[in-house]
């Protein structure tokens, strides 16, 4: 039996709404998920990855979700979604409940209340939880569990990575999803959708950064030991190279992305001095051959930049010497011919470019860095529905998450 799944993707240089067939079986998981219909459209109100315009938001979403239903045959009433942008947050907290019944072993009631305990901090203002996800539990003092559900205890506590958010910039992307007819299941950070889609067990295992360079933010999450402990949206992508292209060259924006796209190259040492490319830019009444190492010398000090705040955070984060897998990386800018080799010399750590895994169907749309996120999202499975171990995010109800919230505003 397979169930039917639809993400939405909604990026700052196009929103992709994908429609999967998930396995509903544990048995039949390594089918994979077969992608039957796909609904792309360049982004319009979004910037960084956030609603600017909700109007225009919202109309874009709702022709992506047609196109979609038109592709897959499927009538689309909820979605998860990815959200993104320098107003994500994060920190780890740690959440301890005794036990209801010793005698049945941990449930899955203990283990929401205890999430939830880990969720009950004092939110800076404005903002609102997205993700309480478990780093590890601890059951009577014995500690490294990955799943305590059925284990016999009295005392259960959870170290756990909390993700949170904007409310502003979160109620208005729900308002556009909404707008467009859609209910939505779930907000996915999209560092989190993206690394479902693209690494390995084994990745996760041993330590890996995830690199999600899309068009308006850069996504980094840090997994180790099988979970995410780190986690932290840039407020820098593809469109910071497109600007410097279109400064450097003298081009519209339009045509420095398509320049970007086709010429750019991330080493300019690996281009050759020979090669020539044709532009028009602004002022000039005749079209003008440019040196594709001039173009790359733009786009290598601008791929350098977003590197060195990738290195940064991580160096923040004090995990840095935890990550023998190294870096992978997605996103559309992933594509940049150069940049992985660009960030292995930056990093001296292995790097990969990153595409989905385990998929069939429409994989020819697909199977590219650029749609990870989209792909994760409809691979995204919430903790209420998943049977096994391994991380998992739990959903807190909303008017839970106002309670430390109102706290704050409460005398005494």
């Amino acid at each position: 039996m397979e169930r039917s799944v639809v993400g939405i993707d909604i990026g700052s240089h196009r929103i992709l709404v994908l429609v999967g067939e998930v396995p509903e079986s544990v048995a039949a998981a390594g089918e994979g998920t077969r992608i039957v219909g796909v609904g792309s459209v360049p982004s319009r109100g979004i910037k960084k990855g956030v609603v600017v315009n909700v109007a225009e938001a919202t109309a874009a979403i709702a022709e992506a979700v047609e196109r979609a239903e038109q592709s897959s045959g499927y009538q689309i009433e909820r979605a998860y979604v990815g959200v993104t942008g320098a107003h994500i947050s994060s920190r780890n907290s740690q959440g301890v409940v005794g036990v209801a019944r010793r005698d049945r072993g941990i449930t899955p009631d203990d283990v929401d209340r205890v999430l939830e305990a880990a969720g009950a901090i004092v939110l800076p203002q404005n903002q609102e939880l997205i993700h309480i996800i478990p780093r590890s539990y601890t059951v009577d003092g014995q500690q490294g569990v990955r799943d305590p559900l059925g284990m016999h205890g009295f005392r259960l506590e959870v170290e756990a990575h909390v993700v949170m958010g904007s409310s502003t910039a979160v109620q208005n992307l729900r308002k556009c999803v909404q707008g467009a007819g859609i209910e939505v299941s779930e907000l996915v950070l999209t560092g989190l959708a993206s690394g479902k889609a693209i690494l390995s067990d084994t990745e996760k295992e041993m330590g890996v950064v995830l690199v999600d360079i899309g068009e308006g933010t850069t996504d980094i999450a840090i997994f180790i030991e099988g979970t995410v402990w780190h986690t932290r949206s840039l407020a820098l992508g593809g469109e910071y190279i497109t600007n410097d292209i279109a400064i450097g060259l003298r081009l519209p924006p339009e045509v420095a992305e398509q320049v970007k796209i086709h010429h750019g190259h991330a080493l300019a040492a690996q281009v050759a001095e020979e090669e020539r490319f044709t532009i028009s830019p602004y002022g000039e009444g005749s079209p003008v051959v440019v040196p594709r190492w001039k173009l790359a010398q733009i786009v290598q000090a601008r791929c350098e930049e977003i590197l060195e705040n990738v290195q940064q955070e991580i160096k923040r984060s004090g995990y840095d010497g935890l990550l023998p897998a190294g870096l992978v990386l997605c996103g559309g800018t992933a594509q940049l011919p150069g940049l992985r080799e660009l960030a292995r010399d930056m990093f001296q750590l292995p790097v990969q470019i990153g595409i989905p895994k385990n998929i069939t169907g429409l994989t020819d749309q697909v199977v590219n860095p650029a749609a990870a996120v989209a792909v994760g999202l409809v691979e995204w499975t919430p903790m209420w529905e998943e049977g096994g171990g391994g991380w998992r995010t739990v959903r807190i109800p909303w008017w839970k998450r106002l309670g430390p919230w109102l706290k704050t505003l409460l005398p005494g």
